[in-house]
């Protein structure tokens, strides 16, 4: 679904936004287009239960998928993965809430089944009509930019690869020589920072993008100087882009811009959808796993003497200490200066303790947690202290994992992160799916983390 690392540079502001708010909204139009066509077909009224339906839906598509070269199968398999998703979102909701009566079921079987091909079609349509379109309107600007370095080549890379964006990219302008530029960044060079300007005013350049490094404060004020002369727009982009962003976004304070580097994806409504999906999904698992938390409750207390329930300090929302619940599975209860992972065959495994872990079924007390408000259904899953006093000073960005509630299972474990990290590059590797999670959150991620989490728990994937 995305990557472990490096988010892509989104353009969409300017002259951009008409081909970015299409990409975006297509999604969502299409789904409640569908939804209304369906309804009508079947002589259904679009009434109070048919607009809320949509409205939900909106919340849940929009913004869409980013502009992004991919293969038919590529778009069939992520089209898939995300309405799965969104319907058993939806369904959910509908049980919780008494509501799905209020619809007609031969409208909804036949929205669930129509909507992604519906999806497909549009996806492919748009991106071959979209650049055509603009090409014809005379959309297309053209673009420079100053800055050869990695930021710039980012930049560009990103304007060839997404043709719907509407730009055309004409080249780089750099002060440094030929060695350092190498010859493919020369080949796009058009010269140096001083020729830019004369550049903009006889080619008509709509829009320049200033990527020069921060320490280049001198040069970047003499060259907006020489720029006043010419009618291009002027953008720049700093180089605090080259680190590591979570959440990034552009903020006031007074009046006063202010960027947001690292930051909760859970700020404003996003922080009510998140508590409410947390609310509904805990209630409805632990309603139906009642009775078996019950058995397992007298399984533990019955195989080995000790509590039933162990309960460990971890780190929580803001690197704030909380108790975690989980079900004994061992002869020790280690909450201390010291702690030791599971490893397969520990002796400190009871053999009902062993079974539980194999299914991950020591974590259901966890649930309990997320109605408490101490943690999230999906999210960073959470370390005893003491490796976090450890892995914090080992492992550059650790602690940033902990600006969103820890979850009872998250990104990292259903691609095979899973159990023990008996090594720092695989607590690396955990921390950076961890990290991705926080960048591309969305109401579906967690849904198709949660239906993911299931088949890896019947894998028996690195559990002991």
């Amino acid at each position: 679904m995305f990557a472990a690392h490096d988010p892509e540079l989104r353009l969409t502001h300017g002259p951009l936004a008409p081909a970015a708010l299409v990409r975006a909204s297509l999604d969502a139009a299409v789904a409640i287009s569908a939804l209304a066509c369906t309804a009508l077909a079947f002589g259904e009224s679009i009434g109070g239960p048919y607009l809320i339906l949509s409205l939900l839906v909106f919340s849940m598509l929009f913004p869409g998928r980013p502009a992004r070269k991919s293969t038919a199968r590529q778009l069939a398999l992520d089209i898939a993965s995300s309405w799965s998703s969104v319907v058993v979102l939806l369904l959910l909701l509908g049980w919780t809430t008494g509501t799905l009566e209020a619809f007609d079921q031969r409208v909804v079987l036949a929205w669930v089944l129509g909507t992604p091909v519906a999806l497909f079609g549009a996806h492919r349509l748009l991106a071959r009509a979209l650049p055509r379109v603009l090409a014809a309107e005379g959309a297309h600007r053209r673009a420079v930019i100053a800055g050869a370095g990695s930021l710039g080549r980012r930049l560009a890379e990103r304007m060839n690869v997404a043709a719907d964006l509407g730009l055309r990219f004409a080249g780089f302008f750099d002060d440094r020589g030929p060695q350092r530029l190498g010859d493919e960044v020369l080949a796009k060079t058009l010269g140096t920072l001083d020729a830019l300007p004369h550049y903009a005013k006889r080619n008509r350049v709509d829009l320049i993008y200033i990527t020069l490094p921060m320490a280049s404060q001198p040069r970047i004020m003499k060259l907006l100087e020489e720029l006043h002369d010419t009618t291009a727009s002027i953008y720049f982009v700093p180089d605090i882009f080259l680190f590591d962003m979570i959440q990034a976004r552009i903020d006031t304070v007074g009046g006063i811009p202010v960027l947001a580097v690292c930051e909760t994806p859970f700020y404003g409504v996003n922080g009510l959808l998140k508590r409410a999906s947390d609310l509904v999904l805990a209630s409805v698992i632990l309603v139906m796993i009642f009775p078996v938390m019950l058995g397992i409750a007298a399984g533990v207390k019955l195989s080995s003497p000790g509590p039933v329930l162990f309960k460990q300090r971890r780190y929580g929302l803001d690197g704030k200490e909380i108790i975690v619940y989980k079900f004994r599975t061992m002869t020790v209860m280690e909450d201390g200066a010291t702690v030791t992972q599971a490893k397969p065959g520990d002796r400190r495994v009871t053999r009902f303790g062993a079974f539980l872990r194999r299914l991950s079924m020591d974590e259901l007390p966890q649930f309990i947690n997320v109605l408490q408000g101490r943690m999230s259904v999906v999210g960073p899953r959470p370390h005893a202290i003491s490796h976090n006093e450890m892995y914090r000073k080992l492992i550059r960005g650790y602690m940033m994992r902990h600006k969103v509630k820890p979850g009872i299972t998250g990104w990292a474990q259903v691609n095979g992160f899973r159990g023990e990290t008996d090594t720092l590059e695989k607590m690396k590797a955990r921390i950076e799916y961890d990290l991705a999670y926080l960048r591309n959150w969305s109401l579906r991620l967690d849904l198709a983390i949660v239906i993911k989490t299931i088949f890896v728990v019947l894998r028996k994937e690195n559990a002991y």
